[in-house]
C-alpha cells in the first residue's frame, strides 16, 4: 500500500510539476506577448511625440526665420530712410537750394493763405503756420513723403 500510495504522489507531483510548467509556458508567452505589444505602442507614442516635437521645431525655426527676416527689412527701410533723408538734407548746400525754398515758401502760402508764417526748418525746407492750421514742407517731411508714396516700389526690393 505504501509503494501505491508512493507512485500515486510521485504520479500526482509529477502531474503538478507538467501542469505548473505549461503554466509558466503560458504565463511567459502571455507577458512576451503583453511586453511586445507594450513596446509597439511605446514607439508609436515615441514616433508621434518625436513628429509632434520636429513640427514644433520647424514651426519655432520657421517663426525665427519670419522674425530675422522682418528685422532685416525694416533695417534696410530705416538704412533707406535714413540715406534719403540724409541726402535731402545735403540739397542744402547746392546752389539751386534758394530757388527751391522760394518754391516751398510760395507753396506753403498757397496751402494756408497769403497771411500764414513760413519759417525756414533748421534741417532745410520751410514749415508755414496759420491760425489753426499748419503744413510742414521740410526736407525731411518731404522725404519722408516720398518714400511713403514709393512705399510698394520699396516692397518690391524684397521681391528680387
Amino acid at each position: 500500500m505504501r509503494a501505491a500510495l508512493l507512485h500515486s504522489a510521485r504520479e500526482e507531483a509529477g502531474q503538478l510539476i507538467a501542469d505548473a510548467r505549461r503554466d509558466a509556458v503560458a504565463v511567459i508567452a502571455g507577458a512576451r506577448a503583453q511586453s511586445e505589444a507594450l513596446l509597439r505602442e511605446a514607439r508609436l507614442q515615441g514616433e508621434a511625440q518625436g513628429a509632434r516635437d520636429a513640427e514644433a521645431a520647424l514651426a519655432q525655426a520657421r517663426r525665427e526665420a519670419r522674425s530675422e527676416l522682418l528685422r532685416a527689412k525694416a533695417q534696410a527701410c530705416d538704412d533707406l530712410h535714413r540715406r534719403v533723408v540724409d541726402h535731402v538734407r545735403n540739397l542744402r548746400w547746392e546752389e539751386t537750394y534758394p530757388a527751391v525754398r522760394d518754391r516751398l515758401t510760395q507753396r506753403a502760402r498757397r496751402i494756408l493763405g497769403s497771411g500764414a508764417t513760413v519759417a525756414d526748418h533748421p534741417h532745410g525746407g520751410v514749415v508755414g503756420t496759420a491760425p489753426g492750421r499748419a503744413t510742414d514742407l521740410s526736407l525731411d517731411a518731404m522725404a519722408a513723403r516720398a518714400l511713403d508714396r514709393a512705399g510698394a516700389e520699396i516692397e518690391s526690393l524684397w521681391k528680387t
